[in-house]
C-alpha cells in the first residue's frame, strides 16, 4: 500500500510541477497572443484540479487501509497536507478561476491563484517527501 501511496504523490507533485513551471509559461511564451494562451492554462489548471483531487482521495483512502493489509500506514501528519493541498487545488477552481476568467481585478487573483498553487505544489512535495523512506546508509 505505501509503494502506491509514494507512486500517487509523485504523480500529484510531477502534475503540478510540469503544468505550473513547465506547460504553461511555455503556452505564453509561444502562442500568439496572452489571451490564447490564458485560455489553455486555464484549461488545463482546470484539468489538474481533478488530477490533484483523485489523487488526494487515493491517498486518503490510503490512510484508511485496514494496519493488517499496509505495511506501513501514510504518516498521520501527511493527511493534512493531503486534505490541504486537496482544499487549496478546490478553491483555485471555484472561488478563484472564475475572478480570472471573467478579468476582474485581474492582477490581485492572478496573484492569489499563483500563490495557492504554490501551497499546492509545497503540499503534494510534502506528502511525497513524508511517503519517501529515507535511503539507507549502507
Amino acid at each position: 500500500m505505501l509503494r502506491l501511496a509514494i507512486w500517487v504523490a509523485a504523480l500529484w507533485w510531477c502534475s503540478l510541477s510540469l503544468i505550473g513551471f513547465l506547460v504553461v509559461p511555455l503556452l505564453f511564451a509561444h502562442l500568439p497572443t496572452p489571451a490564447m494562451a490564458g485560455s489553455m492554462a486555464a484549461k488545463l489548471f482546470q484539468a489538474q484540479t481533478w488530477v490533484s483531487v483523485l489523487c488526494g482521495v487515493l491517498l486518503l483512502l490510503g490512510t484508511r487501509a485496514k494496519p493488517s493489509l499496509a505495511r506501513e500506514p501514510i504518516a498521520p501528519d501527511a493527511v493534512l497536507f493531503i486534505v490541504g493541498g486537496m482544499l487549496l487545488a478546490l478553491l483555485s477552481e471555484f472561488a478563484v478561476a472564475p475572478h480570472i476568467v471573467a478579468r476582474e481585478n485581474l492582477r490581485l487573483w492572478h496573484n492569489v491563484g499563483s500563490a495557492m498553487f504554490v501551497l499546492q505544489w509545497l503540499c503534494a512535495g510534502l506528502v511525497f517527501w513524508k511517503l519517501t523512506p529515507p535511503a539507507s546508509d549502507a
